[in-house]
Protein backbone atom coordinates (compact mmCIF):
# COMPACT_ATOMS: atom_id res chain seq x y z
CA UNK A 1 0.00 0.00 0.00
CA UNK A 2 1.33 3.42 -0.87
CA UNK A 3 1.25 6.40 1.44
CA UNK A 4 -1.82 8.61 1.15
CA UNK A 5 0.36 11.71 1.59
CA UNK A 6 3.06 13.14 -0.60
CA UNK A 7 6.56 12.82 0.86
CA UNK A 8 6.51 16.53 1.76
CA UNK A 9 3.14 16.24 3.53
CA UNK A 10 4.23 13.07 5.37
CA UNK A 11 7.35 14.90 6.54
CA UNK A 12 5.22 17.79 7.82
CA UNK A 13 2.89 15.38 9.65
CA UNK A 14 5.80 13.56 11.30
CA UNK A 15 7.44 16.85 12.36
CA UNK A 16 4.33 17.63 14.39
CA UNK A 17 4.64 14.47 16.51
CA UNK A 18 5.67 15.71 19.95
CA UNK A 19 8.34 14.09 22.08
CA UNK A 20 7.45 15.78 25.35
CA UNK A 21 4.47 17.50 26.99
CA UNK A 22 2.12 15.09 25.22
CA UNK A 23 -1.50 14.68 26.32
CA UNK A 24 -0.82 11.34 28.08
CA UNK A 25 2.15 12.86 29.89
CA UNK A 26 0.12 15.89 30.98
CA UNK A 27 -2.59 13.58 32.32
CA UNK A 28 -0.07 11.76 34.52
CA UNK A 29 1.42 15.06 35.71
CA UNK A 30 -2.03 16.40 36.67
CA UNK A 31 -2.74 13.26 38.69
CA UNK A 32 0.62 13.50 40.45
CA UNK A 33 -0.15 17.11 41.40
CA UNK A 34 -3.55 15.98 42.72
CA UNK A 35 -1.71 13.43 44.87
CA UNK A 36 0.49 16.26 46.17
CA UNK A 37 3.71 14.89 44.70
CA UNK A 38 6.48 17.07 43.31
CA UNK A 39 8.60 16.03 40.37
CA UNK A 40 11.12 17.16 37.78
CA UNK A 41 10.67 16.93 34.03
CA UNK A 42 12.89 15.38 31.35
CA UNK A 43 16.08 15.05 33.39
CA UNK A 44 18.82 15.01 30.78
CA UNK A 45 21.32 13.64 33.32
CA UNK A 46 19.38 10.37 33.62
CA UNK A 47 19.44 7.53 31.06
CA UNK A 48 16.49 7.77 28.71
CA UNK A 49 15.61 11.26 29.91
CA UNK A 50 12.52 10.16 31.89
CA UNK A 51 9.32 12.12 31.31
CA UNK A 52 8.94 12.53 35.08
CA UNK A 53 11.65 12.10 37.69
CA UNK A 54 11.45 12.17 41.48
CA UNK A 55 15.04 12.36 42.73
CA UNK A 56 14.15 11.99 46.42
CA UNK A 57 12.31 8.74 45.72
CA UNK A 58 14.71 7.69 42.95
CA UNK A 59 11.67 7.11 40.77
CA UNK A 60 11.73 7.61 36.98
CA UNK A 61 8.42 7.53 35.10
CA UNK A 62 8.22 7.02 31.37
CA UNK A 63 4.89 7.69 29.64
CA UNK A 64 5.13 5.63 26.45
CA UNK A 65 2.96 5.84 23.37
CA UNK A 66 1.80 2.34 22.50
CA UNK A 67 2.61 2.63 18.79
CA UNK A 68 6.07 4.21 19.17
CA UNK A 69 7.30 1.76 21.79
CA UNK A 70 5.65 -1.44 20.49
CA UNK A 71 3.25 -2.18 23.35
CA UNK A 72 1.36 -5.46 23.10
CA UNK A 73 -2.08 -3.78 22.96
CA UNK A 74 -4.16 -3.37 19.79
CA UNK A 75 -2.70 0.03 18.96
CA UNK A 76 0.88 -0.96 19.72
CA UNK A 77 0.72 -4.15 17.68
CA UNK A 78 -0.44 -2.26 14.59
CA UNK A 79 2.30 -1.71 12.02
CA UNK A 80 1.74 0.60 9.04
CA UNK A 81 1.31 -1.17 5.72
CA UNK A 82 3.45 1.36 3.90
CA UNK A 83 7.18 1.02 4.49
CA UNK A 84 6.67 -1.87 6.91
CA UNK A 85 10.36 -2.88 7.21
CA UNK A 86 11.29 0.68 8.24
CA UNK A 87 8.63 0.83 10.97
CA UNK A 88 9.41 -2.63 12.33
CA UNK A 89 13.10 -1.73 12.59
CA UNK A 90 12.36 1.67 14.15
CA UNK A 91 10.02 0.28 16.80
CA UNK A 92 12.50 -2.53 17.48
CA UNK A 93 15.27 0.04 18.06
CA UNK A 94 12.98 2.03 20.37
CA UNK A 95 12.25 -1.09 22.44
CA UNK A 96 15.93 -2.03 22.63
CA UNK A 97 16.85 1.51 23.70
CA UNK A 98 14.10 1.45 26.34
CA UNK A 99 15.55 -1.74 27.83
CA UNK A 100 19.08 -0.31 27.89
CA UNK A 101 17.86 2.84 29.63
CA UNK A 102 15.82 0.82 32.12
CA UNK A 103 18.84 -1.32 33.04
CA UNK A 104 21.06 1.76 33.38
CA UNK A 105 18.57 3.44 35.71
CA UNK A 106 18.30 0.31 37.84
CA UNK A 107 22.09 0.11 38.03
CA UNK A 108 22.06 3.68 39.39
CA UNK A 109 19.57 2.66 42.08
CA UNK A 110 16.53 4.24 40.41
CA UNK A 111 13.14 2.54 39.98
CA UNK A 112 11.92 2.99 36.39
CA UNK A 113 8.15 2.81 35.85
CA UNK A 114 6.57 2.59 32.41
CA UNK A 115 3.04 3.86 31.95
CA UNK A 116 1.41 2.96 28.64
CA UNK A 117 -0.84 5.34 26.74
CA UNK A 118 -3.65 2.76 26.51
CA UNK A 119 -3.71 2.32 30.29
CA UNK A 120 -4.27 6.00 31.03
CA UNK A 121 -7.94 5.72 30.08
CA UNK A 122 -8.63 3.95 33.38
CA UNK A 123 -8.06 6.83 35.83
CA UNK A 124 -8.72 4.71 38.93
CA UNK A 125 -6.23 2.11 37.72
CA UNK A 126 -3.70 4.81 36.89
CA UNK A 127 -4.04 6.35 40.34
CA UNK A 128 -3.58 2.93 41.95
CA UNK A 129 -0.49 2.27 39.83
CA UNK A 130 0.99 5.66 40.75
CA UNK A 131 0.24 5.20 44.45
CA UNK A 132 1.99 1.84 44.38
CA UNK A 133 4.98 3.27 42.53
CA UNK A 134 5.14 6.22 44.90
CA UNK A 135 4.80 3.83 47.81
CA UNK A 136 2.35 6.12 49.57
CA UNK A 137 1.10 3.13 51.57
CA UNK A 138 4.65 2.15 52.58
CA UNK A 139 8.22 3.00 51.71
CA UNK A 140 9.72 1.39 48.59
CA UNK A 141 8.69 -1.56 46.47
CA UNK A 142 9.84 -4.98 47.49
CA UNK A 143 12.61 -6.75 45.63
CA UNK A 144 11.28 -8.36 42.48
CA UNK A 145 7.95 -6.50 42.48
CA UNK A 146 6.80 -5.20 39.14
CA UNK A 147 7.56 -1.54 38.55
CA UNK A 148 5.73 -1.23 35.27
CA UNK A 149 2.06 -0.75 34.75
CA UNK A 150 0.60 -3.97 33.34
CA UNK A 151 3.51 -4.84 31.03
Amino acid sequence: MTDVFTPQKRSAVMRRVKGKDTSPELKVRRLLRTLGVGYRLHRADLPGRPDIAMPGRKLAIFVHGCFWHGHDCARGARVPKANRPYWEAKIGRNRARDEINRAALEAMGWRPVTLWECELKDEAGLEQTLRKALSLEGRGLGEGEATTAKD
